[in-house]
């Protein structure tokens, strides 16, 4: 380490410690030339998950912004806060698993509107509606109309109609 005070490169540490934190150590160190003192840390060097937005902007990934878009969606319905956090820890963990450190609003997108969808229909109606940025009512309609054919068959088993998996 080159001292601050006279630029010399030799110096030892008379003393290391851990911050209260737990996040870095603190090293005082003695410059063998001047004999003055200073501290060092030394930290973890964490690279940042980065999202690539739509129009090319990278940002880190922020999990509140998630989860309150999540929050904005599931507003008035019945889903426990901690579900909605436990959907953002599934995602931050998608993302930390991932040997890249950039995932597209795209991707995530995507992936949330998937565990939305299983979650609660109106929520998952909501959030599309923002992140697909319908322009009109008939996008909204396509959507509702995609949502309602992929679950017709389940309803029609619950209501036992003719020609139901349940009457072969």
């Amino acid at each position: 380490m080159k001292c601050p005070y006279c630029g010399f490169a030799q110096d030892r540490v008379v003393d290391s410690r851990e911050s209260k934190e737990a996040d870095s150590i603190r090293r005082r160190r003695e410059c063998e030339r001047c004999n003055k003192r200073f501290t060092t840390y030394e930290r973890i060097d964490e690279i940042p998950y980065m999202v690539v937005k739509k129009d090319g902007r990278r940002e880190k990934f922020d999990r509140h912004k998630v989860l309150s878009g999540l929050l904005r969606a599931c507003e008035k319905r019945p889903i426990s806060a901690t579900k909605l956090e436990n959907l953002v820890d599934e995602t931050e963990a998608y993302l930390m698993d991932s040997a890249e450190r950039e995932r597209s609003t795209t991707e995530i997108g995507l992936l949330l509107m998937e565990k939305l969808k299983q979650l609660d229909t109106v929520s998952y109606i909501r959030f599309a509606s923002v992140y697909r940025d319908f322009k009109d009512v008939n996008e909204f309609k396509e959507e509702l109309e995609q949502l309602l054919t992929s679950k017709e068959p389940l309803s029609r088993r619950r209501t036992g109609k003719a020609g139901s998996a349940q009457d072969e």
